[in-house]
């Protein structure tokens, strides 16, 4: 993600979250080392994005969001890929997320890359006072996860496989996360 792609970013979160983040916590963010923000662009337009940061030697999931009209297409998907070997290249050991307890989506997706419930955090969503669940992915620093992501990019739609996506290049040193939440 490059500042020119938030406008793009913010119409998205207006549609999919009921607390969007704010242009300039996009512009913190992307400012910020230990992360890595990517934008899936379809006729020159971002459809969807997602980022990453590193805490230590564990990758959080902050964010994933499809445009509504371009979801269901495994856009999701591949940007969960881009993130993840992104976080791996950072030097993550293991990956982290929270999502809606509602969100079965996102929660299946999440489980395709070997996330396991690990927790909850009760009422950690301020719009409605809804559960998180919390997600761990451990061991991704390994050849049989990076088999499982490889496998995961082969068997994806092929509509998207043309999709152009950018990665902010990040720190190598971690800084506490301030800002996440779950995906859709």
């Amino acid at each position: 993600m490059r500042p020119r792609h938030v406008p793009d970013v913010l119409a998205i979160e207006a549609q999919v979250y009921p607390r969007p983040w704010s242009e300039r916590l996009f512009a913190d963010e992307l400012a910020r080392g230990g992360r890595a923000y990517v934008v899936a662009r379809a006729a020159d337009r971002v459809v969807g994005y997602a980022g990453i940061l590193m805490i230590a030697d564990d990758g959080h999931v902050a964010t994933v969001a499809v445009d509504p009209a371009w979801q269901g297409q495994g856009i999701a998907r591949h940007l969960l890929l881009a993130v993840v070997r992104r976080a791996i290249e950072l030097g993550a050991h293991q990956l982290t997320l929270e999502v809606r307890m509602s969100n079965e989506v996102a929660q299946a997706l999440y489980r395709a890359f070997g996330f396991v419930p690990a927790g909850a955090r009760k009422g950690y969503y301020a719009d409605d006072g809804e559960d998180a669940l919390v997600m761990w992915c451990h061991d991704v620093a390994t050849p049989a996860y990076a088999a499982r992501l490889d496998e995961l990019e082969a068997s994806s739609p092929l509509e998207v496989a043309h999709l152009p996506f950018e990665v902010v290049p990040a720190a190598a040193t971690a800084h506490p996360a301030t800002t996440s939440r779950e995906a859709s």
